[in-house]
């Protein structure tokens, strides 16, 4: 059986279609219209692009940044237009049949759970460090959820204080209408604003990275311990067999070593952390673990 993932982000729309042993073996990819309406019937077409391509009763699986209010269905999403619209139910009506609707996080954390870096372990976490910060945890290769599925929303927990006071940090409004949440200090703008404190030179994270031996170390190492604090309490709470790292900021040489050491600081004198490591699949995994979800779903039917 074949299965359609569909990698919905802010600025592209990428359809993949996988075989049954998961290999990509057609896509497709448009630009994310502005406007709902029109951003529904572009998802519903890729859908029944893909749709065509194995002859009908194909599972399909959506992953998207943003969440499903399950009491009501409206989306909740900062970079798709989307947000008090009943997306997923607007999506599988326009493009007449069924639709796994899933937060990319969680999707990259199910794709490497089964697929990657985490394929041999059973309790595996995600934690995405980009734009913004998410992630999600697979147990026994299926995403773990709850009523609310707000689980894995792992950048909207508080600032560590201690860390926020030592370093004279500025307590700032996060996009999620809280205030002092960890996303507004390790996500990539993050990273620039504790830059602009700590120096005062506006540098995007490129720059950090290239500088981080030199003028930067400071704010790389407030950054590495910032986001240590937040592995060290994730650990607390979900103690998983393995930590992948996912998003734009992996890409810094050297982060892993780094962020491993920072977190081994944080921890309890004598106790290990999770390992960490870097994200497998690449652009594919996002699309890859909707389709896996939607695949399960199907399974279940």
């Amino acid at each position: 059986m074949t299965s359609i993932g569909i990698d919905l982000g802010g600025t592209k729309i990428e359809t993949q279609l996988f075989d049954d042993d998961w290999a990509v073996v057609a896509r497709q990819r448009v630009d994310t219209p502005q406007d709902y309406d029109t951003l529904v019937t572009t998802v519903a077409a890729q859908i029944g692009w893909a749709v065509a391509q194995t002859g009908g009763n194909t599972p399909v699986g959506v992953g998207a940044a943003g969440l499903i209010n399950l009491a009501d269905g409206l989306a909740l999403t900062a970079n798709l237009p989307a947000t008090g619209h009943p997306f997923p139910a607007d999506i599988a009506k326009a493009a007449g049949q069924p639709v796994t609707y899933v937060n990319d996080c969680r999707a990259l954390a199910l794709s490497e759970a089964v697929f990657g870096q985490g394929k041999d372990h059973r309790t595996v976490m995600a934690l995405i460090l980009g734009t913004g910060v998410g992630g999600g945890i697979s147990v026994d290769k299926r995403i773990l959820q709850g009523p609310t599925l707000t689980g894995g929303e792992f950048g909207h927990t508080a600032a560590p204080a201690d860390l926020v006071v030592r370093h004279n940090l500025p307590i700032l409004q996060c996009g999620c209408g809280r205030i002092g949440c960890i996303e507004t200090y390790i996500a990539g703008p993050g990273l620039s604003r504790l830059a602009a404190h700590m120096t005062g030179q506006n540098v995007t994270p490129k720059q950090i990275a290239q500088a981080r031996h030199g003028d930067m170390a400071g704010v790389w190492s407030v950054w590495c311990d910032l986001t240590a604090s937040l592995l060290h309490t994730l650990t607390l709470t979900a103690d998983p067999d393995v930590i992948v790292l996912g998003g734009g900021l992996t890409c810094i040489d050297g982060m892993v070593d780094d962020l491993t050491s920072a977190a081994s600081a944080m921890q309890f004198a004598g106790f290990g952390m999770p390992p960490l490591v870097l994200a497998q699949g690449g652009d594919t995994s996002g699309g890859r673990g909707a389709a896996y979800a939607a695949w399960q779903d199907h399974q279940n039917d």
